[in-house]
């Protein structure tokens, strides 16, 4: 099985490049805006919002108060100002509690999906959640991937283990790097490579090639 990261590279380029045309063009929406700043540094961007703004979420309660909210748009060095950070946390925070669910927010950050896409996806994470716990680990993917053809397995540079966290380094950032990926990093990763892709059918077949469903 191929790395999804070398199957999908060249989509994933078009995408940041696409992201950072349209932020030089200019957006007066700053959720838009949020989104195009993610995109333009990979697939990853969104993931990467998201393992920050859990890692804060200290009492597990995944609800985010304006100091949390702006503190991890912060420390993700994001170009955004405090005024758009604040036009942003008011229009999620629907009932005007003072604080914004971060799961309902990251979806909308997330460039939409279409439901043939959602479900490829699905697919292809199920296949490799051989635990079926939620997440992919290492130990799963000893289950569904087979390292004893790969080049690097086969020439001695690599272990099994090592070329494994590769694969899992796909979908993870190198500061919330943990050798877990849930099922919702792995949709934001593919939501983010989707978003280079306007064929439906093209998407579907690269994720089942890909994934071998």
């Amino acid at each position: 099985m191929p790395r999804p990261q070398s199957a999908t590279s060249r989509q994933e380029a078009e995408m940041a490049a696409k992201s950072l045309r349209e932020l030089q063009a200019g957006t007066a929406d700053p959720v838009q805006r949020l989104r195009l700043l993610c995109l333009s540094r990979g697939a990853t961007g969104i993931l990467g919002l998201g393992r920050m703004f859990r890692r804060m979420d200290e009492d597990g309660n995944k609800n985010l108060n304006l100091e949390e909210f702006t503190l991890g748009l912060k420390e993700m060095g994001l170009n955004i100002s405090d005024d758009e950070i604040k036009e942003m946390f008011a229009k999620f925070d629907t009932d005007g509690s003072g604080s914004i669910n971060m799961e309902e927010f990251l979806v909308h950050i997330r460039p939409p999906l279409s439901d043939s896409r959602k479900k490829v996806i699905e697919e292809a994470f199920n296949k490799m959640d051989k635990t079926k716990d939620g997440e992919i680990t290492i130990e799963d993917l000893k289950n569904v991937y087979n390292v004893k053809s790969h080049p690097r397995y086969i020439s001695g540079e690599d272990s099994e283990e090592g070329i494994l966290k590769k694969f899992l380094g796909n979908f993870e950032q190198d500061a919330t790097r943990d050798g877990k990926v849930t099922k919702e990093e792995f949709f934001n990763y593919y939501a983010a490579i989707s978003a280079s892709i306007d064929n439906d059918c093209y998407f579907d077949l690269m994720m089942r090639q890909a994934y071998k469903l």
